[in-house]
């Protein structure tokens, strides 16, 4: 069976490009670099397996250059991205591709930024840094 494919038009890909960069900006990290990949499910799903032992596709996986919060700005690490899988998200939860991708990019980089979300209070925190994030930028649900 052939992987679904997804078109990314260079708006959208200038949008993750914003997304990423107000978030930074949000932290007070402007200047860090963010490395972001868009996969296929098969690739992520690989992904998952190899690195968090998980035997399914995800929607986005972060790799930190170091562990908790960064000191200073810098190459912070990579975060990637199944486009299938935002493209079933999105239209599962009744918004834009964009605005999932978006989503996404900014969730994948606050946890190259230091942030989790395994308790309620955490998740409420990193909940209201993406929706300041999108936001801010007029991408809305």
């Amino acid at each position: 069976m052939r992987e679904e494919e997804v078109a990314l038009d260079s708006g959208l890909m200038r949008s993750l490009e914003l997304a990423i960069e107000r978030c930074l900006e949000q932290q007070e990290m402007t200047g860090s670099e963010v490395s972001i990949s868009i996969v296929g499910d098969s690739e992520q799903h690989a992904l998952n397996l190899q690195y968090r032992g998980v035997d399914r596709t995800t929607d986005v996986l972060s790799f930190p250059m170091e562990e908790g919060r960064p000191k200073a700005p810098g190459l912070l690490g990579d975060v990637v991205i199944s486009a299938p899988q935002a493209k079933r998200q999105a239209e599962e939860y009744g918004h834009s591709l964009q605005r999932e991708m978006c989503f996404l990019a900014v969730h994948g980089t606050l946890h190259l930024l230091g942030f989790d979300h395994g308790t309620p209070s955490e998740d409420a925190e990193m909940q209201r840094l993406q929706e300041d994030v999108l936001g801010s930028l007029g991408i809305t649900r």
